[in-house]
C-alpha cells in the first residue's frame, strides 16, 4: 500500500520547520490582536496577562494574589487587565452593578472545577444559572437563618467551652499556641454540632480528625489553579498531573470529604432506622424533613442533603477561621485596640449585659465596639482572596463609566476593594476598629464584600457571624492573651487561610479559671 513511499530525515525536519513557522505565525497574530485589536487592549496590566491566563494561573498557584492585585491597581488604576479576556476592577461601585440582584452578570467557568460531580444539581457555590440557583437555595435558606442557628446556640457552646479547656493548658504551661489552628478545629466541631448534634473530635483530639484539614489543604490549591486555567486544559492538566503525588492527593482529598459526607448521612439513616432520636433539631434533621415533606415536589432527596453536608465540611471551617483568625491577629498586633474590646467585654460582663459562662449571640452584636473589631478583621483580609469573576451579559454593560463587551469576564476581589481609600480612609491598609465609628461608617458597610454580594451571599454567612461574636468574647473574658512576637503567614488558594497565628495566653486573675 505504502510502496514507494519513503520519509527521510529532511522531509520529517522540513514538516517540523512547517509546523514551528506556523506556530509562531499564530502566535504573533495572536499577540498583536491582544494587544492592539481586542476590545480590552486599552487596559493596562502585565504583558504576560493580555497574551495568555498562564499569568493569572502563576498569581493564584503562588497563593499571593491578593497581595499582586493591590500592588497593580495601586500602579495602573481602577481597570486592571488579569487575562486575555478579564479585568479586575477596584472600584468600589463595580459592586453594585455586577452582584445586585438580577444584574445580569453571571458566574463563570471558573467555579465549574470545584463542582461535586456526583451531584444532580450544582450546589450553591458553583451554580451558574441564576434561575436555577435562585429555586434551590430557596429549598433549604430557612436552615441558615440567624433565628435557625441562634437555636443551636447550646450546642456551639459545648465547642466553646472545649475550646476553652484547651486555653487553659496552654495558660498553664505558658506554651505559645497557634490560634489559627484551634479555631479552624473548633469552626469544624461547631459545624458538627449545627448539622448532627455532635462534635467530629478535632478539640477533644486536639489534632487533624481524619485527616479532614490536611484533604482541604491538599485539595485547595489545585482546585484554584486549575478553576484559572482555561476550559480546555483543564481536563489534561489534571489527567497529566495525575503523575504528580500532589495532583493525586488533591484527588484522594475529594473523595474523602465525599465520603465523609455520605457517612454522616448513613449514621443518620442508622439512628432513625433503629428508632432513636436526636436530642435537637439539627441541620441534618431538617433535611431529613424536607425530603419527606416535599422532597418530590421539590426534587430534593438523600443525594441534595449529601451536597449540603459536602459543602459545609468543604467550606464551613476555612473561611470562618479565617476571620476569627484575622481578628485575634489584629488585636493582639495593636495593644490599644485590644486594652479597649476586653475592656468593653469585661464591663459588659460585669454589668449582666453579656451571660456567663457563656456568650450569647443576641447579646454580643450589641457591643459596639466588638462589632467595630470584627468589621475591621473580616476587612482587613477578607476571607476569600480571588476575584469574583462573572461574565458580562448579552449585549455587553456598563461597570464605573467603562463599556465592556458581552462575554468579558469581570470581577472584583475583597482584597483590594476593603483597602480602597475613598471608602474607608486614608488608613484604610492599617487595622483601626474606631473608623467604624466615623460619619460615613453606613456607606462603608455598603462596600464590605467579604461574604460576596447580592442573591450570591454565602449561605452560611450567619453561622460564621454566630461563631465569631459568641467565641472571642468569651476568649477575652476567660484569658489575657499577648503577642509572641512573630509574624502570621497567609495562603489564599480562594479561601485566604492564615497561619501561625501565634498568641501567648494567660489566666485571667479570679475569673472562670
Amino acid at each position: 500500500m505504502f510502496k514507494g513511499v519513503s520519509f527521510s530525515f529532511p522531509t520529517l525536519l522540513t514538516c517540523a520547520y512547517v509546523l514551528l513557522g506556523l506556530f509562531i505565525l499564530y502566535w504573533c497574530f495572536w499577540i498583536s490582536y491582544t494587544r492592539y485589536l481586542h476590545p480590552l487592549a486599552k487596559y493596562p496590566g502585565p504583558f504576560l496577562a493580555s497574551v495568555s491566563r498562564s499569568w493569572l494561573v502563576m498569581q493564584v498557584a503562588g497563593a499571593s494574589a491578593d497581595k499582586t492585585q493591590r500592588k497593580l491597581h495601586s500602579r495602573l488604576g481602577p481597570v486592571v487587565r488579569i487575562a486575555p479576556n478579564e479585568v479586575a476592577i477596584s472600584d468600589p461601585g463595580a459592586i453594585r452593578t455586577i452582584y445586585s440582584v438580577n444584574s445580569g452578570f453571571t458566574k463563570t467557568d471558573f467555579y465549574l472545577p470545584w463542582r461535586p460531580l456526583w451531584a444532580k444539581y450544582p450546589d450553591h457555590f458553583t451554580s451558574l444559572d441564576e434561575r436555577l440557583h435562585a429555586s434551590r437555595r430557596r429549598i433549604v435558606n430557612s436552615l441558615y437563618s440567624m433565628t435557625n442557628i441562634a437555636r443551636a446556640e447550646s450546642g456551639i457552646d459545648l465547642c466553646t467551652d472545649l475550646l476553652m479547656s484547651r486555653m487553659r493548658e496552654y495558660a498553664d504551661t505558658g506554651e505559645v499556641v497557634d490560634i489559627s489552628s484551634w479555631v479552624q478545629m473548633y469552626a469544624f466541631d461547631v459545624i458538627g454540632q449545627l448539622f448532627f448534634s455532635r462534635m467530629f473530635g478535632f478539640l477533644k483530639e486536639g489534632g487533624d480528625h481524619r485527616g479532614y484539614i490536611r484533604s482541604l489543604d491538599t485539595l485547595l490549591p489545585i482546585l484554584a489553579v486549575t478553576s484559572a486555567m482555561p476550559t480546555y486544559i483543564r481536563t489534561l492538566f489534571l489527567l497529566a498531573g495525575t503523575m504528580f503525588g500532589s495532583v493525586r492527593g488533591a484527588l484522594t482529598a475529594l473523595n474523602e470529604i465525599e465520603r465523609a459526607a455520605e457517612s454522616c448521612i448513613a449514621e443518620r439513616q442508622q439512628i432513625l432506622k433503629n428508632g432513636e432520636t436526636v436530642e435537637r433539631k439539627d441541620i441534618l434533621s431538617t433535611l431529613f424533613d424536607i425530603i419527606q415533606e416535599k422532597g418530590d415536589k421539590v426534587d430534593f432527596g438523600l443525594t441534595e442533603a449529601k451536597v449540603e453536608v459536602y459543602v459545609a465540611l468543604f467550606a464551613g471551617s476555612d473561611t470562618t477561621a479565617a476571620a476569627i483568625s484575622s481578628i485575634l491577629y489584629h488585636l493582639v498586633k495593636n495593644p490599644q485596640a485590644y486594652r479597649k474590646l476586653t475592656e468593653e467585654i469585661r464591663q459588659a460582663a460585669a454589668s449582666g449585659e453579656l451571660s456567663v459562662p457563656h456568650v450569647r449571640h443576641s447579646e454580643a452584636v450589641k457591643l459596639p465596639y466588638l462589632e467595630a473589631c470584627c468589621k475591621e478583621g473580616m476587612r482587613i483580609h477578607p476571607s476569600v482572596g480571588l476575584t469574583l469573576s462573572r461574565n458580562v451579559p448579552k449585549g455587553g454593560g456598563m461597570i464605573c463609566g467603562e463599556w465592556f463587551p458581552e462575554g468579558t469576564r469581570v470581577g472584583v476581589n475583597a482584597a483590594v476593594v476593603h483597602r480602597d481609600k475613598t471608602i474607608f480612609g486614608d488608613d484604610a491598609n492599617e487595622f483601626r476598629p474606631e473608623r467604624w465609628f466615623r460619619d460615613n461608617s453606613k456607606n462603608m458597610d455598603r462596600y464590605m464584600f467579604q461574604f460576596g454580594g447580592g442573591s450570591r451571599t454565602c449561605i452560611g454567612k450567619n453561622i460564621s457571624l454566630c461563631e465569631m461574636y459568641k467565641m472571642i468574647p468569651q476568649l477575652l473574658l476567660s484569658f489575657d492573651l499577648e503577642d509572641a512576637c512573630t509574624e502570621w503567614n497567609t495562603s489564599n488558594y480562594w479561601f485566604n487561610k492564615p497561619s501561625n497565628v501565634n498568641i501567648i495566653v494567660k489566666h485571667r486573675s479570679g475569673f472562670m479559671k
